[in-house]
């Protein structure tokens, strides 16, 4: 069962006290590096650039603006994938405070926020928590972007997700399968994200005893990977 997990977003702070193309030039130098070592598993790099770009945010736009919750979430999302959820976890909860304020409890930063939050509280088995804030993130999603819109189907799979992890299978199985029907006909049949829906709802059928099932979709899911892109 594969969940979406926090992950280094676009930085787009500027620094105080230089020309606008060289503070442009210097974030995309930031945010390159730190996507670059995060992606090679060089997170205690990633940490140094990522606590300098927050740093950056900080005293050029202040403490509570929109760009800084976009650098707390990136710090953030290294402290999780390396397992340091004591050290990620207010960060998480800064950055959503922040952009509940800023721009709006209703807003899709603030569902990606509750997202990574609420991954957090999943991993953590604090299972209660992390339902709620999956089930306020979903319908963020759909308020905002419509019912079949990628990011709701990722929504529904990390909801599906935690169910599944409680062997709450009736709940879990028809979000899972409303988010592969949502990614088949926004992203097309054969996307990567659509092996991510078969791999889930197989893992579900094998859980419960529907083995010829579950084969059936991992089958696919090895066709869909096997397609030269």
């Amino acid at each position: 069962m594969k969940i979406v997990v926090p992950a280094l977003t676009m930085l787009f702070a500027f620094a105080m006290g230089m020309p606008v193309h060289a503070q442009s030039s210097e974030w995309e130098i930031l945010n390159d590096e730190a996507t670059s070592l995060y992606r090679q598993g060089r997170y205690d790099r990633a940490l140094v650039v990522a606590k300098m770009a927050l740093l950056i945010a900080e005293q050029a736009l202040g403490p509570n603006h929109p760009d800084v919750a976009k650098s707390l979430n990136n710090l953030a999302g290294l402290y999780y994938a390396q397992g340091q959820y004591e050290l990620a976890e207010p960060l998480f909860k800064r950055s959503l405070l922040i952009r509940e304020k800023s721009l709006g409890p209703e807003h899709t930063d603030v569902g990606t926020s509750l997202n990574n939050l609420a991954s957090l509280y999943h991993i953590q088995g604090l299972y209660v928590l992390a339902e709620s804030l999956f089930k306020r993130s979903l319908a963020i999603s759909e308020k905002a972007l419509g019912s079949w819109h990628p990011e709701v189907a990722t929504s529904l799979s990390n909801l599906a997700g935690l169910y599944n992890t409680q062997g709450q299978y009736v709940r879990a199985e028809p979000l899972f399968k409303r988010s592969l029907a949502i990614r088949e006909k926004a992203l097309g049949p054969n996307h990567p994200s659509v092996v991510m829906s078969l791999e889930n709802l197989a893992d579900l059928y094998r859980k419960t005893n529907r083995e010829v099932m579950a084969k059936d979709l991992e089958k696919r899911a090895v066709e869909i990977q096997a397609i030269k892109r």
